[in-house]
């Protein structure tokens, strides 16, 4: 059994949660989500708390009981606080501006490139800092966009230049000057 699937999940007093058959949702002040359930799963609230159980799964299933906790969690999490990914744009003339849903980067490219956001998630741009954060309620689809955004011009290893997460440490590497060996 998983431990990190019996552990209950706190349910914070501005969430509402509802369980209809399979499908666990929740509300908040962040807006509506919800989860499909697997069969052999269930999940029941007890004191304000989601309680997560698992019966007679085979072992293939078995992995599911704990990333079906851990789904739940950012479910709840994600309806009464949300998530956030922070980028960090390096790069002489590299920027970053968002216009409505649309996010419009300058990156060295000989054109500029425009990311539409999908419902649910905003941006906002430091120019100052040269940063690009991301917001919204689904940890998945907050993680997916900045993942589609740094792929762009991800970070390389001679210059440091490109699109890195906030906190990410690039190996750099020397590059033609430090092979003097003649």
């Amino acid at each position: 059994m998983s431990r990190v699937g019996k552990q209950p999940i706190l349910i914070p007093d501005n969430v509402k949660v509802d369980i209809k058959g399979s499908v666990v949702s929740a509300s908040g002040p962040l807006g509506n989500l919800s989860f499909t359930l697997m069969e052999g799963i269930t999940v029941a609230i007890e004191e304000k708390n989601l309680v997560v159980t698992a019966t007679n799964l085979h072992k293939g299933k078995q992995a599911m009981f704990g990333t079906t906790r851990a789904r739940l969690s950012n479910l709840v999490e994600g309806v009464s606080t949300g998530f956030v990914k922070t980028l960090e744009i390096h790069g002489l003339g590299y920027r970053s501006n968002v216009a409505g849903n649309k996010i419009n980067l300058d990156l060295g490219f000989s054109h500029p490139v425009s990311f539409d956001l999908p419902v649910g998630v905003s941006a906002e741009a430091d120019a100052k800092a040269n940063t690009l954060t991301i917001k919204g309620n689904d940890k998945a689809v907050v993680g997916d966009i900045a993942a589609q955004i740094r792929k762009l011009r991800p970070p390389e290893p001679y210059k440091g230049s490109g699109i890195r997460y906030k906190g990410e440490r690039v190996q750099r590497k020397a590059g033609k000057a430090a092979s003097t060996g003649k």
